[in-house]
């Protein structure tokens, strides 16, 4: 079967209801009977309007007539009857017959279309997506954000939905999928900054296969299949940390695993949190109140040393109430099912012991420096498509060993710039192809500072083994 729809359009037509025209599927040949049995003379007007009782007979004869072809409605007649009587229905007239019905109920938070039909006559005519649009019409004050339609595989006449808005989904199997939030969480989500987020993100994590393994299989997996997990009395996370030098893709891991999850994202931005009123403490509070009325969300802390330093000294730190307040709105965060936090820092070390001890955060993961297929994804990304093959990318994933996401972009921007600077300084137009060399990038590479240095690296490595929590 094919599945189509299309979404909520707000071209709809004025005054679409009792329309007239003389359309292209008016062209009758004279004394040709239509539909209904009804003579009609060449160029007769057709009318669009609201289904009435006596438009039964039309209705099944249209019916029946696509039960003749090759396709029989997906709905039966029954169905298609009662929606005329009881859901939202409308015809297509032409003098005195039925020559085009759309028929729809709304179920499940979308329309669906039980019955389009058009005479032979009238195929491939505006009609179709006149009688499309009073449809919608009719029943866009319902709220709806969708409109589909099934049809029969074998159905040849598509051009009428085709062209006006449905896309086909060939070879369907009917699927279903839950809304990230409903309706009544939008505002919730609106109110804390929260967002959804493209689905395809964990796909565009290139390389970086360990980190993203361990991800999946300590993160995503539990919360996604709790049932799994407690067959092997694995208990989902509730918080985790995320640390490593500045750039190196902390904050893409915690998209990429909202993504995957398919849960609203929140994230939380202490600086701004701290100019409202009553202060950053309370702030993080409020936030947290109300993501907790959430059905699912992940939120994340990026820099999160900022607000969780080492307390103590005299005097206290001014952040010293924060940490406090922020530990206990992480156990009290652990309490609710269907959330994770997680937190991200540059800097472990600086972080209060108390927010690393066992029962706060489940895992404290380690997120490095790009490694080779990584360095060598993000070299495609930004080379362009015109010059890519001639570019020895090896070349240069060897070279820029040791750069963050961040330097690489920074190296391959710069040497498209200075590229294009030379040209426009010697008044040349390289051939097409040629208009970017490695050399260049091997150039850009060495006026790119990188971001970590190898004293980071170092105490990166030994953080692995004295703090990771894996």
């Amino acid at each position: 079967m094919y599945g189509q729809g299309r979404q909520g359009r707000s071209h709809v037509r004025k005054g679409v209801l009792d329309e007239e025209s003389e359309g292209a599927g008016s062209r009758r040949s004279p004394g040709v009977p239509g539909p209904a049995g009804a003579k009609m003379t060449p160029m007769s007007r057709t009318t669009i309007r609201d289904f009435h009782d006596d438009d039964l007979d039309g209705i099944v004869r249209l019916y029946e007539d696509a039960g003749r072809g090759s396709s029989h409605p997906v709905y039966a007649l029954s169905e298609v009857i009662a929606s005329c009587r009881e859901d939202h229905a409308v015809v297509a007239v032409q003098g005195e017959s039925i020559v085009g019905s759309a028929v729809g109920r709304a179920a499940h938070a979308q329309g669906w279309i039980v019955f389009f039909g058009l005479a032979d006559d009238v195929a491939g005519a505006d009609v179709g997506a006149r009688l499309l649009d009073a449809l919608e019409h009719r029943m866009s004050p319902l709220g709806l954000g969708k409109l589909s339609i099934l049809v029969p595989e074998n159905e040849g006449r598509l051009e009428a939905l085709t062209a006006n808005g449905f896309d086909v989904r060939h070879h369907l199997r009917y699927l279903e999928r839950q809304m990230p939030v409903q309706r009544r969480e939008l505002d919730l989500l609106k109110e804390v900054g929260g967002r959804i987020l493209p689905r395809n993100l964990w796909g565009r994590v290139s390389g970086m296969r360990k980190e993203k393994q361990l991800l999946e299989e300590r993160l995503v997996v539990p919360l996604a299949s709790p049932d799994l997990a407690d067959r092997f009395g694995v208990v989902p996370p509730r918080a985790v940390m995320l640390f490593g030098p500045p750039g190196t893709g902390k904050t893409t891991f915690a998209r990429a695993v909202a993504s995957r999850l398919d849960w609203p994202f929140v994230e939380l931005f202490p600086s701004r949190l701290s100019d409202t009123p009553g202060g950053l403490a309370a702030a993080l509070r409020t936030s947290f109140e109300v993501v907790g009325d959430l059905e699912h969300a992940v939120v994340f802390i990026d820099e999160v040393e900022e607000i969780a330093s080492q307390r103590g000294g005299i005097p206290p730190s001014p952040t010293q109430g924060v940490t406090n307040e922020l530990l206990k709105l992480v156990a009290d965060f652990r309490e609710q099912s269907g959330h994770l936090l997680i937190c991200a820092t540059n800097f472990v070390r600086a972080l209060d012991a108390a927010f690393l001890r066992h029962g706060r955060f489940d895992y404290v993961i380690p997120i490095g420096l790009p490694d080779a297929e990584a360095r060598h994804a993000i070299w495609r990304r930004y080379i362009p498509a015109g010059v890519v093959t001639a570019i020895d990318i090896d070349a240069l994933v060897t070279a820029s060993n040791g750069f963050t996401p961040a330097d690489i972009e920074y190296a391959a921007r710069r040497a498209s710039q200075e590229a294009l600077a030379h040209a426009l300084r010697t008044d040349t137009d390289p051939s097409p192809g040629e208009e970017l060399t490695t050399n260049d990038y091997v150039a850009a590479l060495g006026a790119t500072r990188a971001t970590v240095s190898e004293e980071t690296v170092a105490e990166f490595l030994e953080d692995i083994t004295t703090i990771a929590r894996l």
